[in-house]
């Protein structure tokens, strides 16, 4: 049975690689999380590949924080990570949704 009462905050570890291969799959993994949530945490310290599906699947998870008025953040990015959304452009799309990370990482 789905739980109603809203959580303050969900975390989401992502790991291996979020490409055309594994896009689809996370996708209702991650739309889950906002509904009940006023903030949600995607820990990408662990994602190793990331195509233009996967930047494709971030961008529409901020839209979906944004329709549900939850607080997205983007935590530990990797290298990987950090490097696909310098070179789309996308580094000041993510760093306004709370773009994060840990310290000493």
């Amino acid at each position: 049975m789905k739980s109603s009462v809203p959580m303050l905050r969900r975390i989401q570890v992502m790991e291996g690689p979020l490409t055309i291969y594994t896009a689809a799959e996370q996708k209702d993994v991650l739309l889950s999380l906002f509904p009940l949530a006023h903030e949600v945490a995607l820990d990408l310290s662990n994602v190793d590949e990331l195509d233009s599906a996967g930047l494709q699947l971030l961008i529409l998870i901020k839209r979906e924080s944004l329709k549900e008025g939850t607080q997205l953040l983007l935590s530990n990015p990797s290298a990987t990570v950090s490097e696909a959304l310098r070179l789309s452009g996308l580094d000041d799309y993510f760093t306004n949704a709370c773009f994060t990370q840990s310290v000493g990482a």
